[in-house]
């Protein structure tokens, strides 16, 4: 499947519809593509990667171009960007995986300052890369609108602003709710600011894109092989085994399937919904012509953009965990959340509420306990791993990735010493416990909302508790 053919439709060709398709993935794909061969037996690589997503396709591109001798293989037990990478909101932004205050405490602000503007540069990175490669992903350079849309929401956004600046983020601009019009006319925004470091892109196609390109350049890509454990040395599969002296860990939401890895990362779920293309005549209502990323300071916020299709793909977490570290059923999501996503849609820009709804999906994330992202490599057993983004891996993939290439050549760079390098975390709690203490915390923050909607000027104490509990960066 070239990279371009992802984003002509964002709904499969299947049955004629009778309501929103739901699941298939996601809405980013035409349909599931023609996955590649399976691993065809055991086999012996200089590197195994395990999982086909962007970390993975990053890392195996960057090690290639550092080294074109390696033997590099790539396991992936759907076909590349099943997960996360094909799902995700297509924020290519320069967002921390991870709270920079607490990381400052532990590793100094300069060692933060630095990988704040690592993540701004990657930005830049992917997108020279996609040009370089011809991998059309539909980017546009518009940054991010932040919008506020009550008291207490706009108080968070003006200690966000200038939390950004602290960390010495350029180009941040605070807009009063006419100046956010002029951009996106959205309903009852009170306050806004954007912020330049983000590009819309169209994730399937970049994910595609970059399985492609490393196929090209020599990479070998086995699809239908689910690694079954990892050890150093080695990687198991139904199908056989891949013998390697380095092997890297890019599961991202999927990790706790793996052996002793259960309670590692939490599988949190984030949903979404598209439209059907949305007319001009609509679009003249809206705007939306730089082609911002959209969010809010929601506690149960929003996320959202304009396709390369001239959809709107917004999303949110919804139902954000299954218990036991479940994961979906090929992006499938109950139609409760398709409803709920439609009606924060419509409360934000009710010019489209007689656009119908074309997909729902679902995908999961990785969250580690503290929040904090990572990226590690055990040069004695040759093992490596890097995700635990958050949310925000889009672009944290592709420093992750370069991270990762240099730790696995022996490179000490400036991005070998950034501080999420060897962070560690504390497992997650054993259930019924966390999804007691996960569900807990999204019911208050639901609650929290519905307080703040009410007219208070002040975050509610119910999600300041709520943060605390779960350790959660606020």
């Amino acid at each position: 499947m070239s990279a371009r053919s992802c984003h002509n439709r964002s709904v499969p060709t299947r049955a004629p519809r009778t309501g929103p398709v739901n699941g298939y993935v996601s809405g980013w794909f035409d349909g599931p593509p023609t996955p590649r061969a399976p691993l065809p037996g055991s086999r012996d690589a200089d590197v195994c990667i395990v999982g086909a997503g962007y970390t993975g396709l990053w890392t195996a591109y960057y090690l290639k171009k550092a080294d074109p001798s390696l033997r590099i293989a790539v396991l992936e037990a759907r076909f590349a960007g099943f997960g996360a990478s094909g799902r995700n909101g297509g924020w290519l932004s320069g967002l921390v995986p991870g709270d920079r205050e607490r990381m400052a405490h532990r590793y100094g602000r300069d060692a933060v300052v630095a990988w704040q503007r690592a993540l701004n540069e990657a930005v830049d990175e992917v997108i020279a890369v996609a040009a370089r490669e011809g991998i059309d992903a539909g980017i546009v350079k518009g940054g991010t609108l932040e919008v506020a849309r009550n008291a207490a929401q706009a108080t968070r956004l003006a200690a966000a602003a200038d939390a950004e600046r602290r960390w010495q983020v350029d180009g941040i601009e605070e807009l009063s709710k006419e100046q956010a019009a002029q951009r996106i006319r959205l309903h009852g925004v009170v306050a806004a600011y954007h912020n330049p470091h983000c590009a819309r892109i169209q994730p399937a196609t970049l994910v595609r894109g970059l399985a492609d390109t490393v196929a090209r350049l020599g990479v070998d890509i086995y699809e239908r092989s689910p690694v079954t454990a990892i050890a150093a040395g080695r990687a198991t599969t139904p199908w056989g085994t891949v013998s390697a002296p380095v092997i890297l860990r890019a599961t991202e939401g999927f990790t706790a399937a793996l052996p002793g890895l259960k309670r590692r990362w939490l599988p949190m779920n984030s949903s979404m919904i598209a439209t059907d293309p949305i007319p001009e005549r609509v679009w003249s209502t809206i705007g939306w012509r730089s082609r911002e990323t959209l969010g809010d300071t929601a506690h149960g916020f929003f996320y959202a953009q304009r396709t390369v299709d001239d959809r709107i793909a917004i999303g949110g977490r919804s139902l954000p965990y299954r218990f036991g570290s479940r994961t979906d059923r090929d992006g499938r999501v109950p139609d409760r959340t398709i409803a709920t996503l439609r009606a924060t849609l419509h409360s934000v820009l009710p010019q489209v509420a007689d656009v119908p709804i074309a997909h729902g999906w679902c995908g999961v994330l990785a969250v580690p306990r503290d929040w904090e992202a990572t990226v590690g490599f055990d040069r004695a057993r040759g093992v490596g791993w890097a995700g635990g983004y958050v949310g925000h891996g889009v672009t944290a993939t592709n420093l992750a990735a370069r991270t990762l290439t240099d730790l696995v050549l022996g490179r000490a760079t400036p991005l070998t010493a950034l501080p999420w390098v060897g962070h560690p975390s504390r497992d997650w709690e054993p259930e019924p416990l966390r999804w007691l203490g996960v569900r807990g915390m999204y019911l208050a923050y639901k609650a929290a909302d519905w307080h703040e909607a009410r007219g208070t000027a002040r975050t509610s104490s119910i999600a300041v508790v709520a943060d605390r509990i779960a350790g959660r960066p606020h």
